[in-house]
């Protein structure tokens, strides 16, 4: 593992795909490649790309890899896909659209399954991040699948948060949902060149002036990704929110409030694990019999596991 480890730190690719596979699959060494891949993150830039399915997400994405590309950047890249049913494995393989880059030594790129998470991200989704982040890549994009009002989880991982709208598909009313304004830096209008564009970007801009005054306006920018028209000025926007992030009090409490919630998630994980044990242990058929009479309530078999559980920790 010891050597795995540090193949992957020097950016072998192979090494580096292995210790995401070994996390997506909750193998019992995830967490000692975490604790010794953590040191070595905080550096990358971290953007989400979210937005409605069939915004262009991909498309925008491969030529987004390409300007970072120009740039002499390095860069990871995960595509959030639905789950299989059957594997839980990611089914629509986005890296596809992406093909150009595929055998590329700075560009690395995994598709990953939501495996049922409501909010478009498994767990693995960020732990996957930060093995990149530490490996060496200068940007890590993610690429969200694409579920509506629970993409707002994106903004627990990512310094900047691109959201891609495309006139003609509700965009109007989508943007309004709660939390979805909130979440984004960035706001792109895709396929700029069908009617309406200028409609979307207007009604964005007029939603932003009601949100008032804050130390990052997003801007709103048309591309047309097909034609790789507009891009330059995206990747120009996300670098420039990157710098801001790194010299201002809004970046620090941002920082700060995303590191509070990767240690409350991993408090969760631990907990439900402990919980599932003890609640395993308490299931008999002479508990379901109780509960069936209504002789307890499921309120006092809860309490009972909660007080096994703390009295267990605290011996």
């Amino acid at each position: 593992m010891e050597k795995l480890i540090a193949r992957a730190l020097e950016g072998d690719h192979r090494s580096i795909a292995r210790l995401i596979s070994l996390v997506e699959s909750e193998s019992p060494q995830a967490e000692i490649i975490m604790r010794k891949i953590y040191p070595h993150s905080g550096k990358a830039h971290i953007i989400g790309l979210t937005g409605s399915p069939g915004a262009g997400k991909s498309t925008l994405a491969d030529k987004i890899i390409a300007h970072f590309k120009s740039l002499g950047k390095t860069v990871g890249v995960i595509a959030v896909d639905p789950s299989s049913p059957f594997t839980g494995g990611a089914i629509l393989g986005d890296r596809l659209r992406m093909q150009q880059h595929a055998v590329d030594p700075d560009v690395f790129i995994r598709s990953m399954g939501t495996r049922g998470s409501l909010g478009g991200l498994s767990r693995s989704t960020q732990e996957a991040a930060l093995i990149l982040d530490a490996c060496g890549k200068d940007v890590v994009l993610i690429e969200t699948v694409g579920v509506g009002q629970s993409e707002v989880d994106i903004v627990k991982i990512a310094d900047t948060v691109g959201l891609i709208l495309v006139p003609g598909m509700g965009d109007d009313i989508q943007i309004m949902k709660a939390g979805i304004m909130e979440i984004a830096d960035i706001f792109i209008v895709n396929k700029a060149d069908r009617d309406g564009a200028d409609r979307v970007a207007t009604e964005v801009n007029m939603m932003l002036d009601l949100l008032g005054m804050r130390p990052w306006r997003p801007p709103v920018l048309k591309t047309i990704a097909e034609r790789n028209e507009g891009v330059e000025e995206v990747v120009s926007e996300m670098t420039r929110h990157a710098d801001f992030l790194r010299r201002s009090e809004e970046g620090r409490r941002r920082r700060w409030q995303r590191l509070g919630m990767e240690v409350e998630e991993i408090l969760r994980r631990e907990i439900a694990a402990m919980v599932e044990v003890a609640w395993e242990k308490e299931k008999s058929p002479e508990l379901f019999e109780l509960l069936a009479a209504r002789k307890t309530t499921p309120y006092e078999v809860a309490e009972r596991i909660l007080g096994t559980i703390l009295t267990e920790t605290c011996d």
